[in-house]
């Protein structure tokens, strides 16, 4: 009897230990789903983001590009060539680059955007005395900003692009420096090096002050997919869309480079100096997204 009941007490016992086994094999095992289990991504949301510093300027400061999304198709905004003369180009690209990162379900999941929001860093520092971002206060007026439309070597550096380049070129009714031959400024070289890296496939170069959206042409002609952008970003901004810069000769410039290998460029003229117009070229923006997006 004595033994029977021995082993019903080691039978109960075996039943209750592989009842607990059980319960923490189960219970490690959903401890091992939860902390192997892949983040979450949200379908179709282009979350990606990256920065890279793609050259620096004369007096050594970085050149800045944020690059969104991991789509096939490339397109690349650019702010502050002419540096501290046109601060608000740059403001306007740093805004860009905060509206994309809380909203990155704008950019579609074929296209990677990227924005160098102060190209000529120099020319801004002359300015505005501070390097990376800035506020609009207390900036001096236009006509004590003109020197730092120009890099730290005096150089205009629309001026220094390999498409029709000549020493000195012009700028309203002044001669200018256009740099010792086509890049040898390294803002400018900079972009041309990305170009070269990367491949983009449409180029936007935000500028002020004369409140259109113009087409690049070098000796070959407009593109026919850059009459495309700048009639859907003329469209949706309400700048006027513009074939040709005819205002006086210009020569060296980024946009009629890119256009001379063959990327559709677009230059958008803000209508002042002082404001980024924010409204208006979002719309254009998110008009080139749809545009590009389709193909």
């Amino acid at each position: 009897m004595q033994s029977l009941l021995n082993k019903k007490i080691v039978t109960a016992i075996i039943i209750i230990v592989a009842f607990c086994v059980g319960i923490f094999a189960f219970v490690a095992l959903q401890n091992k789903k939860t902390l192997t289990a892949p983040a979450k991504i949200t379908e179709g949301i282009n979350t990606v983001s990256k920065h890279t510093v793609i050259g620096t300027s004369v007096e050594k400061r970085n050149i800045d590009a944020y690059t969104y999304g991991t789509g096939k198709t490339h397109i690349v905004f650019v702010g502050g060539v002419h540096g501290g003369y046109e601060w608000n180009s740059v403001l306007l690209a740093y805004k860009f680059i905060d509206y994309m990162e809380a909203n990155p379900e704008i950019i579609p999941d074929n296209l990677t955007v990227t924005v160098i929001p102060s190209a000529n860093p120099d020319g801004v520092y002359k300015v505005v005395g501070k390097e990376g971002r800035f506020s609009a206060t207390n900036l001096p007026p236009k006509e004590e900003t003109v020197a730092g439309r120009f890099n730290a070597n005096g150089v205009d550096l629309n001026r220094n692009f390999d498409c029709n380049w000549k020493k000195e070129s012009t700028w309203q009714n002044k001669v200018v420096s256009a740099g010792t031959k086509a890049f040898s400024e390294p803002e400018a070289l900079a972009i041309k090096n990305f170009v070269l890296k990367n491949h983009p496939n449409a180029f936007v170069f935000w500028h002020s002050q004369a409140n259109a959206v113009y087409a690049s042409e070098c000796n070959n002609g407009i593109l026919t997919q850059t009459l495309d952008i700048m009639n859907a970003y003329s469209k949706a901004s309400r700048y006027s869309a513009v074939k040709s810069f005819d205002a006086y000769p210009v020569s060296g410039d980024a946009e009629g480079w890119m256009a001379s290998i063959n990327i559709p460029a677009i230059t958008v003229e803000l209508q002042t100096h002082e404001t980024i117009e924010w409204d208006k070229n979002l719309a254009g923006a998110k008009a080139l997204f749809d545009y590009y997006s389709k193909k």
